[in-house]
């Protein structure tokens, strides 16, 4: 039996359920992760498409889907993945550790290498 997850926007207008593990789960630190989330990165995890649904009404800028209520971003989508903001998810903490971390060449000085993770310069697709 396949776990389930569910999370939503701060609001609660939107709701998603995702069924089963993710695929990949990391830290990205480009400037539109920053933006996004206004933190120095955006912790992700990536299901297939097939295995996210949602209700509720949500908008979406250049790929990344946020409440128009509440403003809060939630997840990713395209016509095959569907990649969760973290911080979105009910479950805190969340039972998902990061496997890599995207454009490292932005990382915070601040901010050490996450041990064990998969460290790429930019993107590690």
């Amino acid at each position: 039996m396949n776990p389930i997850y569910a999370g939503g926007c701060r609001c609660g207008a939107v709701r998603y359920q995702l069924e089963g593990e993710p695929d990949v789960v990391g830290l990205c630190h480009c400037a539109d992760c920053r933006r996004e989330t206004g933190s120095s990165f955006l912790a992700y995890a990536d299901w297939p498409r097939q295995r996210f649904s949602t209700t509720g009404a949500y908008a979406t800028y250049e790929g990344r889907s946020f409440c128009p209520q509440c403003g809060a971003p939630v997840f990713h989508l395209s016509d095959d993945r569907a990649e969760i903001v973290l911080g979105s998810l009910d479950a805190v903490p969340s039972p998902f550790v990061p496997s890599r971390e995207g454009w490292i060449i932005r990382r915070e000085h601040w901010l050490t290498a996450l041990p064990g993770a998969g460290q790429f310069p930019r993107d590690p697709s």
